[in-house]
């Protein structure tokens, strides 16, 4: 009998939690290949691209991320697992919980909605990773795009855990990823310790730091920043001459907050909690490449005739 999909971990996952109490992954793995009647030599299996991770844990993450994405098991910290109210309710309404049961939960629905690319004239008929109606190319880039999509769930959840502190020092290391005072590694800096009149950071553009940007750094669960957060931002960056300003969250910027900026005279960029993760991504911030997949094509140059 093959592996099962990850589908058909989740519902003897969800069983496991049900105490209430935080698991982690590795513990449970071996009573959900026990209930799953995985054997050993299926246990050790790895996919084929990586040299040391199982089909099983594959497997069993992926069922873990759809089932947090649909609120049935929150993750308090990377690699534990714990299970909801919404959890405890699926598993007392006697349903088999499986992708169709989730598809319920609006917040599931978006995670997997089809990612539209703004450049694609054909957007509109995007279709989701779980068709077969598309090219390998275009099922490899899909993947791709629901990875990511992911990855940045989970890097800004983990980032509204961490401290204002590390939240300010991450902002500069940001930016100056992004290439931002390129000149020098010590181009940055923080200045949570000195209470800087509501700047968090500064990044110098030039040896002589006769261009500065100013940063704020909000890290809220929730809540929306709004036009005061705003307001009070640019009456810092007035109080230092400023021209520049980012204004970086780990949620979101209201209405207001967002009409405000286009208003002002001054240069104020506001950055929310997915732009964030998404920057963090693409600059490999707080994250690391663990696969690498070449696709190749024949090369006609080699096989053309002088």
């Amino acid at each position: 009998m093959p592996i099962p999909n990850y589908q058909a971990f989740m519902q003897p996952l969800v069983s496991q939690i049900a105490d209430g109490r935080v698991h982690s992954l590795a513990e449970l793995k071996t009573p959900l290949c026990n209930a799953l009647q995985i054997d050993e030599e299926q246990r050790a299996e790895t996919i084929a691209s990586s040299g040391n991770r199982t089909v099983v844990s594959n497997r069993l993450g992926w069922a873990r991320t759809y089932l947090h994405k649909a609120g049935l098991l929150s993750i308090p910290k990377p690699g534990f697992v714990q299970i909801t109210e919404r959890g405890l309710q699926a598993l007392q309404s006697g349903q088999h919980i499986n992708n169709a049961y989730l598809k319920q939960f609006p917040e599931f629905l978006e995670f997997i909605r089809p990612v539209k690319d703004a450049t694609d004239a054909s957007a509109d008929t995007a279709k989701t990773t779980h068709e077969d109606d598309t090219t390998p190319d275009e099922q490899i880039k899909s993947a791709w795009q629901t990875l990511n999509s992911a990855l940045a769930e989970d890097l800004i959840e983990l980032v509204k855990k961490q401290t204002p502190q590390f939240f300010e020092v991450l902002v500069v290391q940001m930016m100056q990823a992004m290439g931002y005072g390129g000149w020098s590694k010590d181009s940055g800096s923080a200045t949570q310790y000195t209470g800087d009149g509501g700047i968090d950071g500064i990044i110098n553009e030039d040896p002589l730091g006769l261009e500065t940007i100013y940063l704020q750094a909000k890290r809220y669960t929730d809540a929306a920043v709004g036009r005061p957060d705003i307001q009070a931002f640019v009456g810092a960056l007035e109080m230092k001459r400023a021209r520049k300003g980012v204004f970086i969250t780990t949620s979101r910027f209201s209405r207001d907050a967002l009409d405000y900026v286009s208003l002002i005279e001054k240069k104020v960029v506001l950055i929310d909690g997915k732009q964030l993760a998404e920057l963090m991504i693409k600059h490999n911030l707080g994250v690391s490449v663990k696969e690498t997949y070449q696709v190749k094509a024949i090369d006609s140059d080699y096989f053309a005739e002088d």
